[in-house]
């Protein structure tokens, strides 16, 4: 048996060890074992440095080779993240804190593709600060890495020219499995619910835990999108409500990309549940699609995303609040009105690190001011959601050769997207104008033109499933740009009988739209 005594540096601390070993030129991997014992910190998520060199890069090396003898000082850089046990000492019940997290894209399709890019490099920045893939859950309907339209088969980027961010993401729930009711089950720990769809995982998280919710897609006044149905804010935030009941946290963090987003939670969300959030828009505006690709033909990223996400990628998050990356991410998406809601003391008193994992980065990318500039010019592209199918069928018309076969195409596509948008307005404009021509036509100025405030969440759910069932899917960006009309006659005191009236006339039969 041989002994290597070392100097360990984790953190502020400097501590004295002695690694046991067979052999006389022991490796990296005998190191990473022993440090997991004695500081529990998993192998899978140490960083070992010494004198500029990255041992944990090459578990197979020798220590010597590195230069490593006797008494030699070894940084160590992880997180403590041991599994969860709980156990009584002298009466009093102790428990380790863990971090879980549930990360969302509720779209599909190429033209959709920033959704779930977004969702990959969340997980991305979630992984490399050391919260193990067990505690996080991703939903994505997984179309983008093999898509036909594809260049780079494989890979998912969210930035112009930037890494892949698909590499290692969890395929949890995919596909039809990506369902406003499998999240709220996934959010609700209710395991039974999602037994064999998936992959089964869900929130297992407890009193003394910290968990962050992240959500990207389409969104219209009080509700967001996914791939198939819609989750209502009334159905959210009574989920949130019983998560703080049955004790699924300690705190809990919700980052919001949709449009009108802000309607998720205004008024409705409590500021004494220990929940703090922040939306990509108020409760009445769009939020904006960023980083067109010409190789991809598409949009990289969505505004708030980006910024929030490009932030905790260089920024010290350990150091940092999460007012103070509100305040980042409010400063540096001029194209809508970033919100906050809940607890706002929780926003003021944590730093970003506790729900985004805790590792401390020792060589993180300075914050470089022309990246950032360029970064910000590249924002100058972004488009509002509803004219991001638009946008991108008029880029790739743009690029494309005179008289050429593909013109052709995308010119009918073009102008097939213009067709949609009118008949989609005109419908919802005529159920409006039917359900007011009884008593009401006055109204119907204030009802098209206005956003009134929502508050009436049944009438306007009735009425928004009955569409679904009658008119047309709601996911498509054209129709939820509408619904606030639908709100609007809710909120002036109409029943959803009247207004299902209404739809009967208008939707005499139901119209299938691209989405």
């Amino acid at each position: 048996m041989h002994f290597l005594k070392l100097q360990i540096q984790y953190g502020g601390d400097i501590n004295e060890t002695i690694l046991p070993t067979n052999s006389s030129d022991p490796t990296v991997e005998e190191l990473q074992k022993h440090i997991e014992k004695q500081l529990n910190i998993p192998t899978h998520v140490q960083r070992i440095m010494f004198k500029g060199q990255n041992l944990h890069e090459k578990p197979e090396g020798k220590l010597r080779r590195y230069g490593i003898t006797n008494a030699s000082l070894i940084r160590v850089v992880g997180r403590k993240q041991p599994i969860r046990p709980s156990f009584v000492l002298f009466n009093i019940s102790c428990t380790w804190a863990a971090n879980w997290a549930v990360l969302v894209a509720g779209s599909n399709g190429w033209y959709n593709y920033r959704h779930q890019a977004d969702v990959c490099h969340a997980y991305q920045i979630l992984h490399k600060n050391g919260i193990p893939d067990s505690n996080i859950i991703v939903m994505m309907y997984d179309d983008l890495a093999k898509n036909i339209e594809n260049p780079t088969k494989g890979i998912v980027i969210n930035h112009p020219n930037g890494g892949d961010v698909y590499h290692g993401v969890p395929h949890d729930y995919t596909h039809l499995e990506v369902t406003p009711k499998n999240f709220m089950h996934v959010l609700l720990g209710n395991k039974e619910a999602l037994k064999g769809v998936g992959s089964g995982k869900v929130l297992e998280s407890g009193p003394d835990d910290n968990v962050f919710i992240y959500f990207t897609d389409h969104g219209a006044v009080g509700l967001v999108a996914f791939p198939h149905g819609v989750l209502h804010a009334k159905e959210l935030n009574e989920t949130i409500t019983k998560m703080y009941t049955q004790k699924k946290y300690k705190q809990m963090v919700i980052y919001i990309e949709a449009c009108e987003s802000g309607s998720m939670l205004e008024n409705l969300l409590p500021n004494n549940i220990n929940v703090y959030a922040t939306t990509a828009s108020n409760a009445e505006e769009s939020s904006y699609a960023c980083y067109y690709d010409e190789k991809r033909r598409t949009y990289l990223g969505d505004v708030y995303s980006v910024v929030w996400m490009e932030d905790s990628d260089v920024e010290q998050i350990e150091q940092e609040t999460l007012y103070q990356q509100y305040l980042v991410t409010q400063k540096n998406t001029n194209t809508s009105h970033v919100m906050q809601y809940g607890d706002l003391n929780l926003g003021k008193s944590h730093n970003v690190s506790e729900f985004q994992g805790a590792i401390k980065q020792l060589f993180k990318s300075n914050r470089n001011l022309i990246k950032k500039h360029y970064n910000a010019v590249l924002r100058r592209d972004a488009v509002p959601t509803q004219d991001v199918r638009i946008s991108i069928v008029s880029r790739r018309l743009a690029a494309v050769k005179d008289n050429s076969i593909e013109k052709q195409k995308l010119e009918r596509e073009l102008a097939q997207l213009y067709k949609d948008r009118a008949i989609i307005k005109t419908r919802i404009e005529q159920i409006a104008s039917t359900a007011l021509s009884i008593n009401r036509a006055d109204y119907l100025e204030i009802v098209i033109e206005e956003h009134l405030k929502l508050t009436r969440y049944d009438c306007y759910q009735s009425v928004i499933e009955y569409i679904q069932e009658k008119c047309f899917d709601l996911q498509n960006e054209f129709v939820l740009n509408k619904l606030y009309i639908i709100a609007n006659l809710c909120e002036i005191g109409l029943f959803d009988l009247t207004i299902n009236q209404a739809v009967d006339q208008v939707c005499n039969e139901r119209l299938h739209f691209d989405y």
